[in-house]
C-alpha cells in the first residue's frame, strides 16, 4: 500500500485563514516547513478508503521513523486473515484520529494473538470484574474473593493499566493499609476514651445534662469503632490479587505477576497450646487464654461429655470430639451417607453461612470427600440419638420438617452453624473448664489420634487433609505425657556418667527404705514368718505380764 513523508507548511493567509501550502515566501526555509506522513489502510466493508496521517516532524527521519513503525503494524495480520487486517485497520485509523501514541509493535502482536482489544488500556478494575465474572467457584469462597477486591484492591490499584502494574505499587498498598491500620487504632481510642469519660458523668443536675448532650454530639462525630486489617487478611488480598494475575498470564493478557513477588508482613499463626493445670491456674488468676488455639486435655474432654451427656445434641458433640468433624460436616450430615452397622459415615456435604443465611454446599476440598471410621462407643452414641430424634419426630407429627440431617432442631430443620457455635460457647462457660472453641474440639481430636500413635496418614484422611503436612503443622498439639515420654527416651540414648551415679544412689537409697520399711512392718525381705528379735522379746514381755486365771 502506498505510504510517504513530505514537507508541509502550515503558515496560513492572515486574511483567509487559508492555509498558504508551497505559496509560503519562507518554505524554502531551513527549519520553517515540518514533516508529515501519509499511509494508505486496507479499505473499509463498503470499499471507502482511510488512511493513517500524521504531521509536525521536525526532520524526514522522525517521520520516516513513524512511517515504518505503522507499516510493521500492518505487517503482523497474515495476509489470509481478514478479520487481523481489519482489526489493525481501525486500531491505526482512530489512533491517526485521535493523535494517539502508536502502540508497540511486540505488545499489539501478543494482544491480536490473544484475541484482545488492540485500541485501549485495560485497568485492574476493569480486569478484576472480568475475572470474578468467571469464577466458577462456591459462593462463600467468591464472597471473600470480592470483599477483598471491593475494599482492597479496587481502592488502592483498580485505576492502574493491568499491563503497567509494579512490585512497587503494590508495596506501596500494602503501606497504605498499614498506616490506615495505625490510624484506625487511633480513632477507636480516641471513642473509647470518650465512651468511658461519658459513662463517669454523673444523669442527674443540669450542668450534667448539659455535659453529657455535648460528649454524645462528640462522640457521634468520631469515626465509628472499625476492625484494622490484620496479617491474615492482608494475606488472602495478596493471594487474591495473585490469583487473578495469574489467570490474566494464563489468557496472554500479562507476562509478568508482580503479585508473586511483593513482600508482606509474615503471618505467625497461633500454635495449638494443651490446657495443663499451669496454664488453667493462670487463666483462673487473669482470664487471659495463652493462646486462641487452645486444646483440652483427655481429662478435660471427658468432663465436658459428661457435663453434657444430657443435651439434645449431646452425638455432636461427641462426634466431633472422637472424629474430627468439621462444625459444617457435622450440620450437614445426612443419615443417608451414616451406616452404623459398618461403623462408618461418609462426609459428603456440609451446611455453610454466607451472611448469616445458611445453604448446603460441597465440602471444603475435594479431600472433604472421605470415610470416617466409627468406634463402637460412638455408634452407640448415634443410635440414641436416632431414637431420640424417632421420638420428636411423632411427637412433632405434621409439623415435623423432614430434612434427613443426623443433627437437627427440634422441629427437625437445618442446624444454624452461627448459633451451634453459640450453644457450644454457653455450655463450656457452664461447665467450669477452660474456655475453647468449637473448632478446637476438632484439633483435639486430631491430637488424641496422634498421641494414641495412630499412623499420620490415617489422621490425616480421617480429618479430610490433603497433605499430612497440614496434619503436623497445624493440628498436632503434644500432650505433656506424650512429649515427656519423648523427653525421657531421648534422654535415655546419652550415657552419662553423672545419671549413671545419681541412678546408682537412687537404686541405694530405694533399698535402704524397703529394709527399713520391713524392720518397721516386722516382715524382712517380704516373708511375714521371718520375725525380729525385738518383735519375740515384746510377746515374751507380754506373757510374763499376762494375769493367771
Amino acid at each position: 500500500m502506498k505510504g510517504s513523508t513530505y514537507r508541509r507548511c502550515s503558515c496560513r493567509d492572515p486574511k483567509t485563514g487559508k492555509e498558504l501550502g508551497t505559496s509560503c515566501p519562507k518554505r524554502n526555509s531551513r527549519n520553517h516547513c515540518t514533516y508529515s506522513v501519509r499511509q494508505e489502510l486496507p479499505p473499509r466493508e463498503d470499499g471507502s478508503r482511510r488512511s493513517f496521517a500524521r504531521g509536525g516532524y521536525d526532520s524526514r527521519k522522525a517521520a520516516q521513523a513513524d512511517l515504518d513503525h505503522v507499516r510493521a503494524l500492518l505487517g503482523l495480520a497474515e495476509s489470509d486473515d481478514p478479520e487481523g487486517t481489519e482489526l489493525i485497520a481501525v486500531m491505526l485509523a482512530e489512533v491517526s484520529r485521535e493523535k494517539a501514541p502508536l502502540p508497540d509493535v511486540e505488545e499489539t502482536r501478543r494482544r491480536l494473538s490473544a484475541g484482545q482489544n488492540l485500541i485501549g488500556s485495560l485497568t485492574v478494575s476493569e480486569w478484576l470484574d472480568r475475572w470474578l465474572a468467571g469464577k466458577r467457584i462456591r459462593k462463600s469462597g467468591l464472597n471473600r474473593y470480592e470483599t477483598d477486591v471491593r475494599v482492597h484492591l479496587k481502592p488502592h490499584i483498580g485505576h492502574r493499566r493491568l499491563d503497567r502494574l509494579r512490585v512497587s505499587h503494590l508495596s506501596e498498598m500494602f503501606t497504605d493499609i498499614r498506616d490506615a491500620n495505625a490510624q484506625i487504632l487511633e480513632d477507636n481510642a480516641q471513642r473509647r476514651a470518650a465512651i468511658d469519660e461519658l459513662a463517669t458523668v454523673p444523669w442527674k443536675g443540669a450542668e450534667n445534662r448539659a455535659r453529657r448532650k455535648a460528649m454524645k454530639a462528640a462522640i457521634d462525630e468520631m469515626p465509628p469503632f472499625r476492625r484494622i486489617t490484620g496479617p491474615a487478611t492482608r494475606l488472602h488480598v495478596k493471594a487474591t490479587l495473585r490469583a487473578s494475575l495469574n489467570d490474566a498470564i494464563g489468557q496472554q493478557i500479562l507476562t509478568f505477576n508482580p503479585a508473586a513477588h511483593v513482600e508482606i508482613d509474615p503471618v505467625r499463626k497461633p500454635k495449638a497450646l494443651v490446657w495443663t493445670d499451669e496454664r488453667v491456674a493462670k487463666w483462673e488468676q487473669t482470664g487471659e487464654k495463652p493462646s486462641p488455639v487452645m486444646v483440652w486435655t483427655p481429662q478435660q474432654t471427658g468432663a465436658f461429655l459428661d457435663f453434657v451427656a444430657e443435651d439434645r445434641l449431646y452425638a455432636m458433640w461427641h462426634l466431633i470430639a472422637f472424629r474430627g468433624l468439621r462444625r459444617g460436616e457435622a450440620c450437614g450430615q445426612p443419615w443417608s451417607e451414616t451406616n452404623l452397622d459398618a461403623h462408618s459415615l461418609t462426609v459428603s456435604s456440609q451446611l455453610v453461612q454466607d451472611g448469616w443465611e445458611v445453604e448446603a454446599s460441597d465440602p471444603k476440598t475435594d479431600s472433604g470427600y472421605r470415610v470416617v471410621a466409627l468406634d463402637d462407643d460412638t455408634v452407640n452414641v448415634l443410635k440414641r440419638h436416632r431414637e431420640r430424634q424417632d421420638a420428636d419426630r411423632e411427637e412433632w407429627s405434621s409439623a415435623w420438617v423432614e430434612t434427613g440431617h443426623v443433627f437437627t432442631q427440634e422441629d427437625g430443620s437445618w442446624l444454624h452453624p452461627g448459633k451451634v457455635t453459640d450453644l457450644f460457647e454457653r455450655l463450656v462457660a457452664a461447665s467450669g473448664l477452660p474456655p475453647i472453641r468449637l473448632h478446637d474440639l476438632r484439633h483435639g481430636a486430631a491430637t488424641l489420634m496422634l498421641a494414641a500413635d495412630i499412623d499420620i496418614k490415617i489422621v490425616s484422611d480421617t480429618l479430610g487433609h490433603s497433605d499430612t503436612r497440614i496434619t503436623r503443622d497445624i493440628y498436632q498439639s503434644v500432650l505433656p505425657e506424650v512429649g515427656k515420654s519423648a523427653a525421657e527416651a531421648t534422654a535415655k540414648l546419652v550415657p552419662l556418667q553423672r545419671r549413671a551415679e545419681e541412678e546408682k544412689a537412687a537404686r541405694k537409697a530405694a533399698k535402704a527404705a524397703k529394709k527399713a520399711k520391713a524392720r518397721k512392718t516386722g516382715k524382712c525381705n517380704g516373708n511375714p514368718e521371718n520375725k525380729t528379735n525385738t518383735q519375740a522379746r515384746a510377746r515374751k514381755k507380754a506373757k510374763r505380764k499376762k494375769p493367771e486365771k
